[in-house]
């Protein structure tokens, strides 16, 4: 798969996640670049040399090949993703599986939370994407709970 494609499969997941629930499944943080919105940390993964020593979860398992793909080395575990994370997983596959890189980036172009940032990348909040997908008084009480979940990651792994 291209990885345009799968870095916007993966956005537009978080996104439909945050629409239903409030809080994303990544938990990645989010830019906006010229080809639209993206998960920043997958496409860091993606782009960048790994270190030798070192073999994150993500080498193990997805490798960058040529004429930008990404390919499946092995099945990850995907114990840690709940059954209603799946769900939302095969629902945006389902809908936007077919499409090519292009067609998304072109959707993606559409959300309001997308601001063209030229040739630099500029961050996209947890709030814009919220406000683009939910009410005000939602908004509010999702950004709360973000924040206590956020707090809880820190404090069980550390950065």
């Amino acid at each position: 798969m291209k990885y345009l494609k799968l870095i916007k499969l993966l956005y537009i997941a978080d996104r439909e996640a945050l629409a239903r629930w409030g809080r994303p499944i990544t938990t990645d943080h989010y830019v906006s670049m010229r080809e639209g919105p993206v998960t920043s940390n997958v496409y860091n993964l993606i782009v960048s040399e790994p270190m030798p020593s070192q073999q994150s979860i993500w080498q193990a398992h997805i490798r960058t090949v040529a004429d930008w793909d990404v390919e499946l080395v092995s099945d990850p575990p995907n114990e840690e993703l709940s059954r209603s994370e799946k769900s939302i997983i095969n629902y945006i596959f389902e809908n936007h599986g077919h499409k090519n890189r292009w067609d998304l980036v072109h959707e993606t172009h559409k959300f309001p939370e997308w601001k063209d940032p030229g040739t630099s990348s500029t961050p996209i909040t947890y709030r814009e994407i919220l406000r683009a997908v939910k009410n005000n008084e939602e908004v509010s009480a999702d950004l709360a709970e973000l924040k206590a979940m956020i707090a809880a990651e820190r404090i069980i792994q550390p950065v």
